[in-house]
């Protein structure tokens, strides 16, 4: 019975391992495409710099700088200018169409042309990497010159959201696993009353604390919850001292009483239960405490 016990915790303890360490790889690999996305941001922020500089070209302004590009929030930039400009919708559809085709992040996007220090909309329009989803209007109509911003955002990819999906669905996941292993554990070690759920051998001896048993020779003798507890702190380190006053301490203190004969009383009885395998018993150690003597 001990045996099979054993061999079915410890499948459980690597069965709830492997499940940790599977979705752990996973997250890894999630993360592990930063890289790539990095690169990719990176490119597209020299993609909006273009896009400004193209601006600047189409309006005659060959001198005037394109400011630096502002990361407003998570994929949503600001394109702002040293000078006023104007320009075409059809050339600003136009360019940023085809300068944003070249980064793969950059599928989909709302661009908002505001009026600098009013942040009034004078043009906007949204492009989709399903051309029938496009929304483009007023075009062919020359804008006056004036301070602008071009505000650009983008569509979250695919490959963010399953990373961010990961990332969130992961913790709570990980957290169920931790709570199941941990309280299995915690079931493992004990139960309400005092009760265990071990069972140890200690030589040719059974000690199951659960039940609050010893089977000895194919018999099985009864203990109490005090016999039980005594026990398993000797069998817990076999053929080592255990002081007395550890003894005392851990068996009665929670009580608040504690009895110097009380321990001697039930070593007593202890001993005589165990009497029927001669090759254990609990001796005395003068001036130390006791010992579970188990002889190999």
């Amino acid at each position: 019975m001990l045996d099979s016990r054993n061999l079915f915790w410890g499948k459980r303890k690597y069965l709830f391992g492997l499940i940790i360490l599977s979705f752990i790889s996973v997250i890894c690999a999630a993360l592990s495409m930063t890289g790539s996305d990095d690169f990719d941001i990176a490119r597209r922020e020299v993609l909006l710099r273009m896009v400004g500089h193209e601006l600047l070209l189409q309006s005659g302004d060959h001198t005037s700088r394109v400011l630096p590009v502002k990361k407003i929030a998570e994929n949503e930039y600001q394109i702002n200018f040293e000078h006023e400009l104007t320009f075409q919708p059809d050339s600003l559809v136009n360019t940023t169409q085809r300068l944003l085709a070249k980064n793969p992040l950059a599928r989909d996007y709302i661009v908002n042309v505001l009026n600098c220090g009013k942040s009034d909309i004078a043009y906007g329009y949204a492009i989709s990497k399903n051309k029938k989803d496009n929304i483009i209007a007023c075009r062919g109509r020359v804008q006056p010159r004036a301070c602008y911003i071009i505000n650009i955002k983008f569509k979250p990819t695919g490959i963010n959201i399953v990373k961010s999906g990961y990332l969130l669905g992961g913790l709570p996941f990980l957290a169920f696993v931790g709570f199941v292993f941990l309280r299995s554990v915690k079931q493992r070690k004990s139960l309400p009353g005092g009760q265990y759920t071990d069972v140890l051998t200690l030589g040719a001896v059974l000690f199951d604390a659960n039940n609050r048993k010893l089977m000895i020779n194919g018999k099985t003798i009864e203990l109490t919850g005090t016999e039980t507890r005594l026990l398993r702190i000797f069998a817990l380190s076999p053929n080592e001292t255990i002081a007395r006053s550890r003894l005392q301490k851990e068996i009665w203190e929670d009580e608040g009483v504690i009895v110097g004969r009380s321990l001697d009383m039930f070593i007593s009885k202890l001993r005589k239960k165990l009497e029927p395998d001669p090759n254990i018993g609990i001796v005395v150690m003068r001036g130390k405490g006791y010992k579970l003597e188990i002889k190999s």
